[in-house]
């Protein structure tokens, strides 16, 4: 059995700080997690991802200001997203992979989603 719920999310003023966490329920510790993001109207893309011995990975547009960590022993992953941006408002996903392989945010390798955290960027 698989769960990944997300939380976190909310609506901010541009420039202000949130930190999004995704419990994860397993048997079998994942090999790669990665957090992804849907606006409206857009595709899902994938923001950040990290594998089983903390190698990280960002999409160009959030290095700097997103980073992404795991707390292995709450089983919890989790993406602190500063300076927020308008264009950052969308639908934020945590995503979970046992493939082995380069841990990356393509959305190909991720078997398991959450429901999503909603965060609202206004200027």
């Amino acid at each position: 059995q698989v769960q990944l719920v997300e939380s976190g999310g909310g609506s901010v003023q541009a420039g202000e700080s949130l930190r999004l966490s995704c419990a994860a329920v397993y048997t079998y510790r994942f090999v790669c997690m990665g957090w992804f993001r849907q606006a409206p109207g857009k595709e899902r893309e994938g923001v950040a991802s990290v594998d089983d011995v903390g190698t990280t990975t960002y999409a160009d547009s959030v290095k700097g200001r997103f980073t992404i960590s795991q707390d292995n022993a709450k089983s919890t992953l989790y993406l602190q997203i500063n300076s927020l941006k308008p264009e950052d408002t969308a639908m934020y996903y945590c995503a979970a992979s046992y493939l082995r392989g380069y841990c990356n945010t393509s959305r190909r390798r991720f078997s398991y989603w959450g429901q999503g955290t909603q965060v609202t960027v206004s200027s």
